[in-house]
């Protein structure tokens, strides 16, 4: 090593203690956030009143305590409440004692002089909320300081570091930012205000639309809160069904959306878009080859798509920490109503290439889990898709290329966690120009719903324009079947132009979701 050389890594060395020693300083002489005197109030007040521990057993944990001695004391009461004895000065004395831990927090005299603190528990509610608080905020340090440190260490993974500071964060925000209880009539009021809004509405929609009219009808659009995955084996349509659900939502309804494209990129999607808003085949916009008046077409048509509050990430190997992040800055920035992931196998839990060598079936498992979170907390629907198993093609016959519930690739859990399941599904691509009545399948494509928590399920069939990559309405009349089998789905339905009652080409019936045992926590 030269000379040069040994004074560079000298003065990187020396550039780091500086850094360490620079966050050292800046701490020294700083008192960690707390409150023992509210401390001391809190546990007086829980001495002097019997009933005053109930209302803050569900606020105060004992780490939430600064003082060492007032944890002890807490534990105690604690522990007394666990076993149904009473707790006043003299249990909780005789608790300590037992423990061995009277001696440690300042004897009995300690105790009693608590009592002295406070009148009475009027206030005990918010003394705790200011602890759980001080609380929080030393925890908040604590996190702060470890990451300062693991920071400056050459041997740290990064994506381990944002893992283990965005599992921190989060653990704080579960366990101690709970929402309160709601009481009943406060629910019923929001329920009836509800229910008011939803009665002036005409279209029966309570949900971000599809603009698929069969499907709104069945669903009535896409549900906030909700995980809808949508499943098919590729060259389905997926994509093509996806971003004409996001097309119609942004510029036929002004919804805004986002989609997280991991396996296109931004402008292909986009190409894809302006194919099917100015109907000219992808094949020419893709290669650029369009005529004079297909230009001047293109240009009139696309300034309702130009407008739309449409948002397009095309991340590639987007983590879902990444993800939850993203989606909670564009709900903020942009009040985002519809997140549409494309498609689910290519996220990844942790980093890219950080699976910790772990099964993949629990990764994508975590992956569906943390969807329905992001939906809920952001009270938004997310639409996910997803890869089907090489189950269907398998299959004999010709309704046994229609997928099923257990044809979903790699988790099971992805069926527990989803509050609702579409396949896509298109006879003309195995093959099928007829179906049993002789009727044609050509440009044929039907979304079957093959779970529903909250509605329905059935099948809805859409017209596939290929050539413009989108789908539409079924405009063409078909009768309706005599029956439903999610094993065996009958193709023969025709549309109908009455929102308020079921179609003839819907075949709906009630959820079997009612019927199941279904361990999912949503």
């Amino acid at each position: 090593m030269s000379n040069d050389q040994l004074s560079s890594q000298d003065k990187t060395n020396f550039s780091t203690r500086k850094a360490r020693l620079s966050n050292t300083m800046n701490t020294m002489g700083r008192i960690p956030p707390q409150a023992t005197d509210l401390e001391e109030a809190i546990l007086g007040a829980l001495m002097l009143e019997k009933d005053a521990l109930s209302t803050v057993i569900d606020i105060l944990k004992p780490d939430m305590f600064y003082h060492e001695g007032h944890k002890k004391i807490f534990e105690a009461i604690q522990g007394l409440f666990q076993k149904s004895k009473p707790v006043d000065i003299l249990t909780v004395t005789s608790e300590l004692r037992t423990l061995g831990l009277l001696e440690m927090i300042g004897g009995a005299y300690y105790i009693t002089n608590l009592t002295n603190r406070v009148a009475s528990a009027a206030n005990i509610e918010f003394h705790a909320r200011i602890v759980s608080q001080k609380y929080i905020q030393r925890e908040l340090i604590r996190i702060s300081s470890e990451i300062i440190q693991n920071a400056y260490e050459d041997t740290t993974d990064i994506f381990d570091l944002l893992d283990h500071a965005e599992k921190n964060l989060f653990d704080i925000a579960q366990n101690n930012l709970r929402r309160d209880t709601q009481k009943m009539d406060e629910i019923v009021k929001q329920s009836l205000a509800t229910l008011e809004e939803l009665r002036t509405k005409s279209d029966g929609l309570t949900g971000v639309p599809s603009g698929f009219t069969d499907l709104d009808r069945i669903t009535g659009g896409w549900q906030a809160s909700d995980l809808v995955i949508i499943a098919a084996r590729p060259a389905m349509g997926k994509t093509a069904f996806v971003l004409t659900c996001a097309r119609n939502a942004t510029v036929q309804f002004k919804r805004p959306a986002v989609v997280f494209s991991l396996e296109m990129s931004s402008v292909q999607l986009v190409n894809r878009l302006i194919s099917g808003e100015a109907e000219i085949e992808q094949e020419k916009i893709r290669k650029g080859n369009l005529a004079e008046w297909e230009w001047q077409q293109l240009h009139s048509k696309i300034g309702g798509l130009t407008e739309a509050p449409l948002l397009i990430d095309d991340t590639p190997a987007l983590n879902i920490f990444e993800f939850r992040a993203k989606c909670r800055r564009l709900k903020a920035q942009y009040d985002i109503q519809l997140i549409i992931i494309d498609y689910l196998q290519l996220m990844h839990g942790k980093g890219e290439g950080q699976g910790g060598g772990g099964n993949r079936e629990q990764e994508i498992g975590s992956i569906s889990r943390a969807l329905k979170s992001v939906a809920k907390e952001l009270n938004v629907p997310v639409l996910a898709l997803s890869q089907l198993s090489r189950a269907v093609e398998s299959r004999p016959g010709v309704n046994g290329k229609r997928p099923m519930l257990s044809d979903l690739r790699e988790s099971g859990s992805i069926e527990q966690d989803a509050d609702m399941v579409l396949f896509l599904y298109r006879p003309e691509y195995y093959g099928i120009t007829e179906d049993e009545q002789g009727r044609s399948q050509a440009g044929v494509g039907e979304v079957i719903i093959a779970k529903h928590r909250n509605g329905e399920t059935g099948i809805v069939p859409l017209r596939f324009i290929g050539k413009y990559v989108k789908f539409a309405d079924l405009e063409e009349s078909f009768a309706a079947p005599t029956s439903f089998s999610m094993d065996s789905p009958s193709a023969g339905m025709s549309p109908s132009q009455d929102f308020d009652r079921p179609a003839g080409n819907v075949i709906i019936k009630p959820s079997r979701m009612d019927d199941m045992h279904d361990d999912a926590p949503f």
